[in-house]
């Protein structure tokens, strides 16, 4: 009884691998295709295949989409060469895009920083895009990296009495400004702008030092985020800190001008038509008091004086200080001067 219990389930395992073996599919041969020389025969499936790849590679290398990249590849000039497919990208696909999205409101994007070796010169840029989720990208964080670099090497066409400059249009004409600029509109599909950048150059070589603060980093690795501060610091005759230590006094100061967003440096830089509507503001609010008119402009005069702690850097209470000293005092206290900065960020 057992004999034929062993018999019956080899017999049912027989049937199922026969029947199992019976849908494997079998190999297909293809046949080859000759050279023009009708000698070294290349197999179609090969052929297929490394035009795949190159697709692939090319779709990887420049972002651009699956189908711009095949019309590189397939295009007559550019005849499966890598390079000549790049190039072509950068001049159909950017131009393309760019022409298509130029109209398209573009609001959002990343603000970055950068500093010479020698600590001389310090940039602020501003690229912007058009979604915040275009921004968040490696692609872009990267192009807006690449922007702020290449604005250092505008200094030499910019040493003027004020060494606060913007050099936003110069910028626009570097030829690899461009081609980043071109590769990430391919890659991101958006309406992408140079909005800003300004170069802080050192006035006082040997005893400014220039720093700055990056808030809302995308990526630790890249001095770029959604708002940034520079500053030059220039030391006194009675300072005695080492360049580090007005490094680090730099530092705090920005990330204090980050989040107080002050529009002016002191209340002289406040435009007269500015100051005048304020003090018209302010007796409005007043009103028929029926004060005499001195004791009115005194009201005035001391409610200026909150106006311009709200406006001006160095009437501000320094945030990140102790005791949240007034930041011209602190910086006097210090042996410091604050000779320039420039806050940007995105709203």
């Amino acid at each position: 009884m057992f004999h034929n219990r062993t018999s019956r389930v080899i017999l049912s395992l027989s049937k199922s691998i026969s029947k199992q073996s019976s849908i494997i599919p079998r190999r297909v041969v293809i046949t080859p295709h000759l050279n023009n020389n009708n000698t070294t025969p290349i197999l179609l499936s090969q052929r297929n295949l490394s035009t795949a790849k190159l697709i692939q590679e090319l779709r990887k290398a420049t972002g651009a989409p699956m189908v711009e990249c095949k019309k590189a590849i397939s295009d007559p000039e550019v005849n499966g060469d890598f390079e000549k497919a790049t190039e072509w990208l950068r001049k159909h696909g950017s131009a393309k895009m760019s022409s298509k999205l130029a109209g398209r409101d573009a609001s959002e994007g990343l603000v970055g920083i950068s500093i010479n070796d020698d600590g001389s010169i310090i940039s602020i840029v501003r690229v912007n895009s058009e979604t915040d989720f275009a921004s968040r990208s490696q692609v872009f964080s990267d192009l807006v990296e690449t922007v702020a670099g290449a604005s250092l090497g505008m200094s030499d066409n910019n040493k003027s009495s004020d060494n606060n400059v913007s050099i936003v249009d110069e910028l626009k004409e570097v030829s690899h400004v461009k081609e980043a600029l071109d590769n990430a509109i391919v890659s991101i599909r958006e309406n992408l702008q140079i909005a800003s950048a300004s170069l802080i150059v050192a006035s006082k070589p040997s005893s400014s030092v220039l720093t700055g603060y990056v808030h809302g980093k995308i990526f630790n690795d890249k001095s770029v985020g959604t708002a940034a501060a520079i500053v030059e610091l220039a030391a006194v005759d009675s300072n005695t800190k080492s360049k580090e230590e007005i490094t680090d006094i730099g530092k705090k100061l920005s990330m204090h001008i980050v989040a107080a967003r002050p529009e002016y440096m002191k209340p002289d830089d406040v435009p007269t038509e500015i100051i005048e509507k304020e003090k018209e503001i302010l007796m409005e609010q007043m009103g028929d008091s029926g004060k005499p008119k001195e004791i009115l402009e005194k009201i005035v005069n001391g409610k200026m004086n909150k106006f311009y702690q709200g406006v001006c850097l160095l009437e501000q209470s320094h945030m990140l200080e102790e005791g949240n000293p007034k930041v011209s005092k602190f910086l006097k206290d210090q042996g410091l001067e604050l000779i320039s900065y420039e806050l940007v960020n995105i709203e």
